[in-house]
């Protein structure tokens, strides 16, 4: 049951407060809400940047209710009809049951209810606008009668658009600007307090603006309204501000008058009173912000908001506490800083805004140079560890100014990351060329090493910056110095591919034929990488085309082994030795058949490389082209042989026939075979070709060997070492075909049909 005494006046602004989590959780887009209210001329426009600091939904419209409530009844009204029902049309329903619930209970048909009002206030106003536009020189004002008492509380008044003659309004608003309390009590017995007049002020903006204390209070007492506005959008707070009257400043803002209202200019109370040098008003009006809305938005805040720099220092000077925090934590120095006002930035730190590690973050996120000089500027709190941090990530982002700016503030220039790397090596192996000048032209170390042994020169090269390569070698850093495993610069460029890095080590001094530990010359390494650019280069600059490395591999056998014709024929043309051995006693053409790449053997052969040369398993590069099943290799080397070289045999006296028989590849059996490989061939342990089938289970080699009938066949009887037959081999193996070659093989020695 709904009681009378709860429920006595149940106008907009009272069931805005009764229904607030209602509607705090209904209203699902408070942006289009705002605009509303803003379009309808219920907010100021300025109100949208202060609540964009609300981040939730329902912290939004919160915050957008109370700023309603404290605005009175007609911005309540007219929150309800039209935006809400536009907006929200089944929350206004639900509210407009709620309320029309309310009145029938009450029972009282000439109270101004909400209910009634929701469909009839749009009409009303629109009357009044129509009015005024006929009589604009008419003074407008509402009257209404007063009341009697519900239960000991005083009804609001009706709303009329009844207008009394000049000569009463006159009478009404002289009273209170001539400060005149006696008159006033006698014109407002049958008259509205809230009356207003042709400027849409009230009798309150009257007494305030001229200072009337005791006229303020009695009006008050009445129930005038605390934040009406004129045509100006000012409200009574406005007035006494602007005229400096502090005494009624303190009143109204005790009263619980709006501080923070925004005229038509986006001015509040405390504007006005700081433009005209008002300071004891500004005092007032900050002490009670203080008092009244700790740990809330306040007046720094929103200066700081504004890059308003003037009124931040009048701020400050009166008494505002400069690191004060909001709802979000955040002071005024921050708001300044995530919005790059320098000049307000500057003012706060020189009252003493303290700085943390946010802002600079800010600073370094925006590239700005200059705001981080500011900030590192006043930065006394900040820890040489945070100095240290902020030179990383300054040289991170190339930020060259702020490089500057920390070591000249005394941050350590060879301090050591986690990594074990100092400023100068960061710089250099990004490529960081205007923060690693910064850096050496301030001192820093030329002999720091990464804790894999390479030096800003190695760190340089490999990134490929000529600038910084220049200037460390200008600054007297050797170009021959050693890294991990006595890898010079020049390696390193030969390494990662960096040709104008080689011309310019080169000309400095560095020793084209210098080798690693491994006996690798810069000519092994790019040669190996296939980086064509720099072996041209590194070839040009006269480098020795035959070193060899522990394995005693030449750049042209990388080269071979990796594939790559072009670096061959480069190597080749500058008379490297095509038949050069290695350890293993194996040629590059013994590399490039193994790697089965056809245009190097190509390149070599043409190059008149040794197709017959055995390592040191007696393997010629033919013996790895057949385990490779590299037929078009096998062609390439039995021409260059003329044919002579098919059954060359190894060590263990196999033929190639042999090795492509054991791993399976068919097609080349039978181009072996058509170019009169020996099908009967024996090994070491005088195993034929047809065993070493039988032996690996590969059916189909089986069959091609079986089934060949040109010239000598495969001797099906032959037995090897061990006395077994290709048949009994196959027996003799658990392999994957060994059914299928056993029956195969049967069948065609007439043992089963």
């Amino acid at each position: 049951m709904y009681s009378t005494g709860v429920f006595t006046n149940p106008y907009a602004t009272e069931v805005l407060r009764t229904k607030k989590n209602e509607l705090v959780t209904g209203i699902n887009n408070p942006d289009h809400l705002l605009n509303w209210l803003i379009d309808n001329r219920i907010l100021a426009p300025e109100k949208k940047m202060v609540l964009s600091y609300y981040r939730t939904r329902t912290a939004k419209n919160s915050r957008v209710l109370d700023i309603l409530v404290s605005q009175g009844e007609r911005a309540c009204r007219l929150f309800f009809y039209p935006c809400l029902k536009e907006i929200e049309p089944h929350l206004y329903n639900s509210i407009r049951n709620y309320v029309n619930d309310v009145n029938g209970r009450i029972g009282d048909a000439r109270r101004q209810l909400i209910g009634y009002l929701l469909e009839k206030d749009k009409g009303t106003i629109q009357k009044a606008k129509d009015y005024h536009q006929k009589k604009k020189d008419s003074p407008r004002q509402v009257f209404a009668k007063r009341g009697k008492l519900t239960r000991g509380k005083q009804k609001e008044p009706q709303v009329s658009t009844t207008v009394k003659p000049k000569d009463d309004v006159n009478s009404l608003f002289d009273s209170v600007t001539k400060g005149n309390i006696s008159d006033l009590r006698k014109a407002l017995q049958e008259n509205d307090v809230n009356a207003v007049n042709s400027s849409n002020e009230t009798l309150l903006h009257i007494a305030a603006a001229h200072g009337h204390m005791e006229i303020i209070d009695y009006l008050i007492s009445k129930g005038a309204k605390l934040d009406v506005k004129d045509k100006k959008e000012r409200t009574p707070l406005h007035r006494a501000a602007e005229r400096g009257h502090e005494n009624a400043v303190e009143m109204l803002l005790q009263a619980g008058a709006n501080m923070y209202s925004l005229d038509q200019g986006g001015k509040t109370p405390l504007h006005l009173a700081s433009q005209n040098h008002h300071t004891h008003v500004l005092k007032s009006i900050l002490k009670e912000e203080a008092r009244r809305y700790k740990n809330r938005k306040n007046f720094l805040h929103m200066a700081a908001l504004r890059d308003d720099n003037d009124l931040v220092q009048m701020l400050l000077k009166n008494g505002a506490l400069v690191d004060a925090k909001d709802e979000r934590g955040q002071t005024a120095l921050g708001y300044a800083v995530s919005q790059r006002f320098e000049k307000t930035v500057k003012v706060l730190l020189e009252a003493g805004a303290s700085i943390d590690s946010s802002m600079t973050d800010v600073a370094f996120n925006s590239n700005n140079q200059s705001l981080f000089r500011l900030l590192l500027e006043y930065s006394r709190g900040l820890s040489p560890d945070a100095m240290v941090s902020a030179l990383f990530k300054a040289i991170q982002n190339d930020l060259h100014g702020i490089v500057a700016a920390l070591i000249e503030r005394g941050t350590d220039i060879n301090a050591l990351n986690d990594m074990q790397y100092s400023p100068l090596l960061v710089a250099c192996e990004m490529g960081k060329t205007v923060s690693a000048k910064v850096l050496i032209e301030k001192g820093a170390s030329l002999k720091d090493k990464t804790p894999s042994s390479s030096t800003a020169l190695h760190l340089a090269v490999q990134a490929g910056a000529s600038s910084i390569i220049k200037l460390l070698l200008l600054k007297g850093m050797d170009a021959n110095i050693a890294g991990q495993g006595h890898q010079t610069p020049l390696h390193v460029a030969a390494f990662h591919n960096k040709g104008e890095a080689v011309d310019i080590l080169i000309e400095a001094g560095a020793k084209i034929n210098s080798v690693t530990k491994e006996l690798f010359t810069p000519l092994h390494i790019a040669s190996h990488k296939g980086h064509v650019d720099v072996v041209q280069k590194l070839l040009q600059h006269k480098a020795n085309v035959n070193p060899k490395d522990k394995q005693s591999k030449t750049p042209l056998h990388l080269a071979a082994e990796m594939g790559n014709p072009a670096i061959v024929e480069l190597l080749l043309n500058s008379s490297a030795d095509p038949s050069a051995a290695d350890k293993e006693k194996k040629t590059p053409l013994h590399l490039a058949a193994i790697g089965g790449h056809l245009n190097t053997v190509k390149a070599l052969l043409a190059k008149k490389s040794r197709f017959g040369a055995k390592d040191m398993d007696g393997c010629t590069p033919m013996h790895y082209a057949a385990i490779n099943g590299s037929t078009e290799i096998v062609k390439a080397l039995l021409v260059a042989g003329k044919n002579k070289n098919i059954d060359d045999k190894n060590i263990w006296r196999k033929t190639p026939l042999h090795l492509a028989a054991e791993h399976g590849h068919s097609d080349l059996i039978h181009f072996l075979l058509n170019n009169g490989s020996a099908i009967n061939a024996l090994d070491n342990n005088k195993d034929t070709p047809l065993h070493c089938s039988c032996k690996a289970g590969h059916f189909n080699c089986v069959s091609i060997l079986v089934n060949y009938s040109v010239g000598e066949k495969a001797n099906l009887q032959a037995t090897n070492s061990l006395k077994k037959t290709p048949l009994q081999t196959a027996e003799s193996n658990s392999t994957e075909n060994q059914a299928q070659i056993v029956t195969f093989l049967k069948k065609k020695m007439l043992l089963i049909r």
